[in-house]
């Protein structure tokens, strides 16, 4: 940044920060540099749009240019703010959650419709993290009881955190320990998982922003990534209420098998839900019926 401050507008340091975004491969450049800008300057990022022609003082050039280093380094944007929006909330984040991701919120979608025609759901969120799928919920589903289960302690009081933060907090009960073994006792009408499913070997390989700052326990699936997937269905069969959903997100190239993964559980696989690019995403399994339960 070497022009006179005078110059230093909010348009010049997008338009410069994105060019340089844009030139290490950083996805969605500009998009992250107005992110950073906003946050810098403490206003939101719709205010920049009404002040491109505003020049920014010393600090907050300062303050962002910190920020621009940071992202450049590796750093993710959601670290560097210390907050991420899902399903149109802010989310605060650690390094010992996964940062939530827009793909996730088709596992919220289908949630809520499933959920809905019941009178007083139990729905279990399975591997937390930062409590967003668990919150969303509690924000859409207002008769429905939520239980959050994450096994780190770290991931779990940040989840805390912010169902308090986003008034839900009495809506949301959380518990630790190692995926449905804290549910012991209940009986839920849906479980919901975001589990961890890159394969190990993939793990070197994904860009230094998630390899290196989000927590390896929420990426590594194992060999083929669908460890902790048969965990998760081989769990969820006994446990579930009679008509009881699985809904679980997986990875690209996942689709075969997972659909394995629950029909050897005892399941019956209703459905494989696409993302926004067209990717199987979410599987929806179904507890079959036992005799005499319709």
């Amino acid at each position: 940044m070497t022009a006179t401050p005078e110059n230093w507008t909010v348009a010049r340091l997008l338009e410069w920060t994105a060019v340089r975004f844009r030139e290490r491969a950083i996805e969605s450049p500009r998009l992250e540099a107005e992110i950073l800008l906003a946050c810098a300057l403490g206003i939101r990022r719709i205010d920049l749009y009404v002040r491109h022609d505003h020049v920014v003082d010393d600090a907050g050039r300062a303050r962002f240019r910190d920020m621009v280093r940071r992202r450049q380094e590796g750093s993710p944007t959601a670290h560097i703010v210390g907050k991420k929006e899902f399903y149109s909330l802010d989310f605060a984040v650690s390094p010992a959650t996964l940062i939530p991701r827009p793909d996730t919120e088709l596992l919220v979608d289908e949630a809520i419709r499933l959920a809905k025609p019941l009178p007083s759901p139990l729905i279990a969120d399975i591997g937390t993290g930062t409590g967003c799928v668990a919150v969303a919920l509690a924000h859409r589903l207002p008769g429905a009881r939520i239980v959050a289960v994450d096994i780190s302690p770290e991931a779990l009081e940040t989840a805390r955190g912010n169902a308090a933060r986003l008034g839900v907090g009495e809506r949301v009960e959380y518990r630790q320990g190692d995926l449905l073994e804290p549910l012991a006792g209940l009986r839920p009408d849906l479980i919901v998982s975001n589990p961890p499913y890159i394969p190990t070997a993939d793990i070197a390989g994904l860009e230094p922003g998630v390899r290196d700052h989000e927590p390896a326990l929420a990426l590594d699936g194992g060999t083929d990534g669908l460890r902790v997937i048969e965990r998760l269905a081989a769990q969820a069969l006994p446990l579930l209420a009679p008509g009881g959903r699985l809904l679980v997100e997986i990875g690209a190239g996942q689709e075969d098998g997972a659909r394995g993964v629950f029909t050897r559980a005892g399941f019956i696989v209703e459905a494989v839900l696409k993302d926004g690019g067209g990717h199987p995403r979410v599987v929806r399994a179904g507890r079959p019926s036992a005799p005499g339960q319709g």
